[in-house]
């Protein structure tokens, strides 16, 4: 089983565990159905539409 050879530093251990703070947020563009916002590549939960057909009922309330 492969261990460690060498201790990892305190400095290498938090540039490892900082990419996360350099992250961008998802990004969201608008539905052409609804014109809500949403993630990119996704049905739309407010109408269910992807790609200008109908995927998914969504119930009215």
């Amino acid at each position: 089983m492969g261990v460690p050879k060498r201790r990892v530093s305190k400095a290498r251990k938090n540039k490892r565990r900082s990419i996360w703070s350099q992250m961008a947020p998802p990004s969201l563009v608008e539905c052409p159905q609804c014109h809500q916002l949403k993630l990119n590549h996704r049905v739309c939960p407010k109408c269910g539409y992807y790609k200008g057909r109908e995927v998914i009922k969504v119930a009215e309330s």
